[in-house]
């Protein structure tokens, strides 16, 4: 049987964005259900390339698409809990990202649920992909972690020692 990992720390993100959790949000079961983790890191995502980046959703010519993701879940949260989504980059290549995202309820120190994005940039009319716009890749560069201390979601501890 493999180690399970202990979750993240806040400490290990570099931005936070509060989230708000709704009332439709909870499952039958009472907690947030798993698909809405997804819209909380697409969120956190699309606010950080709006504001730091200076991506205009609506009208660049080159866009991110969402290729792969993958989350892990660690404990519930319900609503009307306050949550904070924080964010890193764990890789940036020629034309594409790995986003990292933790998802912390309220001021606690460790995550309650972990996951990742890739997006590839892509020329918006073509869907090819296309070099990271330079004023992305700076702002991207910021939320930079070393790669050595990166761990996918369901990547067992121990795995990069």
């Amino acid at each position: 049987m493999r180690a399970r990992r202990a979750p993240s720390a806040k400490e290990d993100y570099r931005y936070f964005r509060p989230v708000s959790t709704r009332w439709h949000d909870n499952d039958i079961y009472g907690h947030v259900n798993n698909v809405v983790y997804y819209a909380f890191f697409d969120t956190v995502i699309n606010a950080y390339l709006i504001e730091a980046g200076g991506l205009d959703p609506w009208r660049d010519r080159v866009v991110g698409f969402c290729v792969e993701s993958g989350c892990r879940y660690l404990r519930p949260i319900s609503f009307p809990r306050p949550i904070v989504a924080g964010l890193r980059v764990g890789h940036i290549g020629n034309s594409s990202v790995r986003y990292e995202v933790g998802i912390f309820e309220g001021d606690a120190a460790l995550a309650s649920a972990e996951g990742y994005f890739v997006h590839v940039f892509v020329d918006r009319d073509r869907a090819r992909p296309v070099p990271v716009p330079d004023r992305i890749r700076r702002a991207l560069e910021a939320l930079l972690v070393r790669p050595e201390a990166v761990r996918t979601p369901a990547e067992p501890m121990g795995t990069r020692e």
